[in-house]
């Protein structure tokens, strides 16, 4: 765990305004994916903001815990703990100029399940590399197969079959017990950059893949 939800000045500044066109474009991309909420965590000057993108929604799923993470560079230092809705913080980035990098921080939190256990910051081990074009057809193969497999009207217990089956199983060509969820959430953030590689790394229960435009970390499905 990182810090205490709760910590936060009031507002943080970015190094320049492509920073904030980069800020603005991840959150908008997690909230397509989930219309929940996003943690933010400052250290020095460093900002790292974490959203989920893949998890359990109901009790005993055996989906991972899949999260997005982007860093961005700060001018100055500020001490930041806070998990708020996407929702606030696309509101608060619409109000800003083209030129303004201080983002005033949303003063509401919200609870999320997945903020309380965050991944490691170190203790990783290299685990390898894998091209971003196999984790971008992965994904997108994911997608199909479980429109295909559902229903027009699915219920709750069939939805999260379908799920499990196709997001908890292992990806093929990559090194080590990685979830094909790690794949949605790497193509779904835009992270991944064609005939390039991302890099691999494993902590305990968690898997990293580092791609050219951010991190997926994946936090293995609790066998029940």
């Amino acid at each position: 765990m990182v810090g205490d939800p709760g910590v936060s000045t009031s507002s943080i500044r970015f190094v320049d305004p492509r920073s904030v066109a980069d800020f603005r474009t991840y959150t908008a991309r997690a909230r397509a994916n989930d219309d929940g909420g996003m943690r933010l965590v400052v250290v020095g000057r460093v900002l790292a903001a974490y959203v989920c993108t893949l998890g359990p929604t109901v009790l005993g799923e055996a989906v991972p815990t899949v999260l997005g993470l982007r860093t961005m560079a700060l001018r100055e230092d500020a001490e930041v703990d806070v998990t708020v809705s996407l929702g606030s913080v696309l509101d608060r980035l619409a109000r800003m100029g083209d030129s303004d990098v201080e983002f005033v921080l949303p003063t509401v939190t919200v609870t999320e399940n997945w903020t309380g256990v965050l991944p490691p910051r170190s203790g990783w081990t290299p685990a390898g590399t894998v091209e971003s074009d196999l984790l971008d057809r992965a994904a997108r193969e994911g997608v199909a197969e479980v429109a295909r497999s559902l229903p027009a009207r699915a219920g709750a217990p069939l939805v999260s079959s379908a799920r499990a089956a196709v997001w908890g199983r292992s990806l093929a060509g990559v090194p080590g017990d990685v979830p094909a969820g790690a794949a949605f959430g790497a193509m779904s953030l835009g992270f991944l950059a064609p005939g390039t590689d991302a890099t691999l790394h494993r902590n305990n229960r968690w898997s990293r893949i580092s791609a050219p435009r951010g991190h997926v970390l994946v936090r293995a499905a609790a066998v029940l």
